[in-house]
């Protein structure tokens, strides 16, 4: 067993959501998943407490970066402009791997109320982590909520055409949550 190859963390990614969409969530087990990924059993809970974190691994990463670029928004941006800035440096930093687990993994959350479950409290924790920041940049909490959600959402939308379009390499993440974020801004209009 590979026990001390670089990028653990990552094959073990890989691993868990090549057996749960092969067999299923519920009939993986850490020993297959560590086994896939060519590590010990310790290796795996040395990165993970147990095999649903594997399908939030990036969340702290993503909500730090989200949390980032808003706070490095111009100081006059609106709150929009504000979200726009952390999708933009979030988006940035989501690769080719992001690209090709991302309908993978929203297939093994579909087949899982477990998952599901965790899926959508991460999704709370990625707007709770901008609504902070929003905050912080003296937002009223209404409207940074409500920013936020928009940020999420537009997140999530982008996120998905992203992964569901052509493969070309100059099509960057960031270009698809911008386009996203400018139809949730007109829909929002549209709202009375």
């Amino acid at each position: 067993m590979a026990r001390w190859e670089p990028g653990a963390r990552e094959r073990l990614v890989l691993a868990a959501v090549d057996l749960f969409s092969e067999q299923g969530y519920d009939d993986t087990t850490v020993t297959q998943i560590a086994e896939r990924a060519g590590v010990t059993k310790s290796t795996f809970f040395r990165h993970f407490p147990d095999k649903r974190e594997l399908l939030v691994a990036g969340q702290e990463t993503l909500s730090r970066l989200l949390a980032e670029g808003i706070a490095d928004a111009p100081a006059g941006a609106t709150p929009l402009d504000a979200v726009a800035a952390g999708l933009e440096r979030a988006s940035d930093e989501m690769g080719p791997m992001n690209r090709e687990l991302g309908p993978r993994l929203k297939a093994a959350v579909a087949a899982s109320a477990e998952l599901r479950e965790r899926d959508a409290l991460k999704t709370v924790g990625l707007a709770a982590s901008m609504t902070d920041a929003l905050r912080a940049r003296g937002v009223p909490d209404a409207s940074a909520r409500l920013a936020a959600e928009m940020g999420v959402l537009a997140f999530g939308l982008g996120f998905d055409r992203w992964t569901a379009g052509d493969r070309t390499d100059d099509d960057r993440l960031a270009r698809h949550t911008a386009a996203a974020l400018t139809e949730l801004r007109a829909a929002a209009t549209t709202l009375g």
